[in-house]
């Protein structure tokens, strides 16, 4: 599909859904935070009350947009909003488990390198049938199985 045709796409969707597109960006879309740390708010705007913070590709999915602000459900089904300067559409994945195993290769045969609890999100780099490639903020890089996160 060309890149037009995408957009098109996206636009009618939001418009059947309605939903809105500014910036290229839809209700429902998914975001990832791309800063070390981002504060979410009770409105849209600094002058709102901090509810709690994320870390860098923590996935959010945008519900509604006012100004310079996104209102979002993250995956345990809270509520906030972020400012559109601390996000970008980038693939990430949140672990939805208690512990997760993130493996060398796409596989149960491969190793486990480490183990995340839940909560912890990651940056998509690739996908291989039900295994997701990711890789952590601090630079750790695995697999890990797709029903293991949101």
């Amino acid at each position: 599909m060309s890149r037009f045709a995408l957009i098109t796409f996206c636009i009618i969707i939001c418009i059947v859904a309605g939903g809105f597109v500014e910036n290229g960006i839809c209700a429902g879309e998914r975001l990832a935070v791309k800063v070390e740390t981002a504060n979410i708010r009770s409105g849209p705007g600094t002058g709102y009350a901090v509810l709690w913070q994320v870390g860098r590709y923590h996935p959010l999915n945008v519900i509604q947009k006012k100004g310079d602000w996104y209102k979002f459900r993250d995956f345990e089904g809270d509520t906030g909003w972020i400012s559109k300067g601390l996000v970008e559409k980038v693939s990430t994945v949140i672990t939805s488990k208690e512990k997760n195993n993130i493996r060398s290769g796409p596989g149960t045969g491969y190793r486990v390198l480490f183990t995340a609890d839940r909560g912890i999100p990651f940056r998509v780099l690739s996908r291989k049938g039900n295994w997701i490639h990711i890789q952590h903020a601090d630079g750790d890089k695995g697999w890990i199985y797709r029903s293991l996160v949101w």
